[in-house]
């Protein structure tokens, strides 16, 4: 249930920065800022929803809630310890991933492969490349 949590918020996060980055132009840090500001809410819904539901177990003072605190401990405890990761690490990795690849364009760069012509049919299978197209090798 944990991963889960964490994935799901993760993943809200990471969706809204790349649609950002992709449709308003926006850079990696802005986007992700934005995408954590917008998805605060949901994720803070969620997260208390389960904490909520859960915290019953963790302090119930009831005979017998001793064999169970435990179970519950560590579900609060992997709950509050998500929303650190979800919220402070997840946007910082997301930069650094961002940086990285950025990076190895910059080393590597991307090769252009010219357009292969379409023949006569117009069904773009040649049998023979012409003469003036260069392949990447």
């Amino acid at each position: 249930m944990l991963v889960g949590i964490v994935k799901k918020n993760a993943i809200m996060q990471i969706d809204f920065a790349l649609d950002a980055q992709r449709n308003q132009g926006m850079s990696a840090p802005d986007a992700i800022y934005h995408g954590c500001l917008i998805r605060f809410r949901p994720i803070m819904m969620t997260t208390m929803a389960a904490l909520l539901g859960t915290l019953p177990i963790a302090v119930s003072p009831a005979a017998g809630a001793s064999s169970n605190r435990p179970l519950g401990l560590a579900v609060v405890g992997g709950l509050l310890f998500s929303q650190l990761i979800t919220l402070y690490i997840t946007p910082v990795y997301y930069t650094y991933l961002d940086s990285f690849q950025r990076f190895l364009k910059g080393l590597f760069g991307r090769r252009q492969l010219a357009p292969v012509p379409a023949d006569a049919n117009g069904n773009g299978i040649v049998a023979e490349p012409p003469e003036t197209v260069h392949r990447a090798r």
